[in-house]
């Protein structure tokens, strides 16, 4: 059987091969705990604390970016491994779009970026430092229409990876812009900022295995597939890895678009905020929620990814969401 723990190792083979560190020596933070470090890569970077594992950023995996590996405080793997690794024993393998942290949507302008074979293309890293305590990294991207390889629109997406508290975070402040006369997020629930959980968190692996499975809970205390569907500040998904229970939650601040956030969360799985798909999510509102951007407009969307021990219960997640709310963006 192949350990869980693949994807670190994998990633601390990087950290040893590659140092190219961009925290400031001497820096007096550094002596602290929880020090986080970059660490450039052929395919990104890699984010450390301690000198142990926390996250990857690929600048491609399959035509999007992607966070992967993503390492919890208690050194478990977060996120599912599958496609990006298929070694770790038991893992579902359905729904390969499904990479790990990822933002992109199914309609735009016609183009299938969600599990259609739509390409977001790294531009550039325009930022790429830590302070000791956080770790930054920004970038440029380009959504590519499938017919001209011209850019649809493009997103500038900042990620700052830190600890809080106990837990591991990853804020995401993503700017999603038109670069055409006109460009149309359609409504669809396919979408938008997504994770997929490990297999063994999903609520329905406790069918096959009741050692197994999770649990999915928002801020109004709905469960499971009743949470599908539903607007909330935030939702928790917790289950057990290797023994050991731990969690995700995912933040979604005041500031962001159409706020607070529709979730397109499922028990097999699938974790994802989607601000566009009202028609699938609550029928009964007529509403279309499809937006149409003109040149130079622009969308913003503020998440933090929480990486926690224990459940939503043990972290007391609504008051984690309480302060990241409360912070001005």
């Amino acid at each position: 059987m192949q350990s869980r723990l693949f994807s670190i190792t994998v990633f601390a083979a990087y950290a040893l091969s590659v140092c190219v560190c961009h925290c400031v020596a001497g820096d007096p933070v550094s002596s602290q705990e929880n020090r986080a470090a970059l660490v450039e890569t052929p395919y990104g970077y890699e984010v450390s604390l301690d000198g142990k594992p926390f996250a990857g950023y690929r600048k491609d995996f399959n035509g999007t970016p992607i966070i992967w590996p993503v390492v919890g405080p208690n050194e478990k793997p977060m996120t599912r491994a599958f496609p990006m690794s298929d070694d770790v024993s038991g893992e579902k393998k359905d729904h390969p779009h499904h990479r790990s942290i990822w933002f992109t949507h199914d309609d735009v302008n016609g183009n299938k970026h969600w599990g259609g074979g739509g390409v977001i293309e790294h531009q550039a890293f325009l930022r790429a430092e830590c302070d000791g305590k956080t770790a930054t990294l920004a970038t440029k991207n380009h959504w590519l229409d499938k017919q001209t390889k011209d850019a649809i629109c493009s997103d500038i997406r900042t990620v700052t990876f830190g600890t809080l508290a106990g837990h591991r975070y990853i804020d995401f402040d993503i700017v999603l812009t038109a670069e055409l006369d006109e460009v149309t997020v359609s409504d669809t629930k396919e979408g938008t900022f997504a994770l997929r959980v490990p297999t063994s968190v999903d609520v329905d692996s406790k069918k096959t295995d009741p050692a197994l499975g999770g649990t999915i809970i928002n801020a109004e205390g709905l469960k499971d597939d009743k949470a599908w569907g539903k607007r909330s500040p935030w939702v928790d998904y917790s289950g057990p890895v290797d023994g050991e229970i731990v969690g995700i939650a995912i933040f979604n601040h005041p500031n962001s678009f159409r706020y607070p956030t529709w979730w397109h969360v499922r028990t097999y799985g699938l974790f994802a905020a989607n601000p566009f798909g009202i028609k699938d999510f609550e029928p009964e509102l007529n509403t279309d929620g499809t937006v149409v951007l003109k040149k130079g407009e622009s969308l913003r969307f503020y998440y933090r990814v929480i990486l926690h021990a224990g459940d939503a219960d043990t972290m007391d997640i609504g008051k984690l969401y309480k302060e990241y709310a409360d912070v001005e963006k």
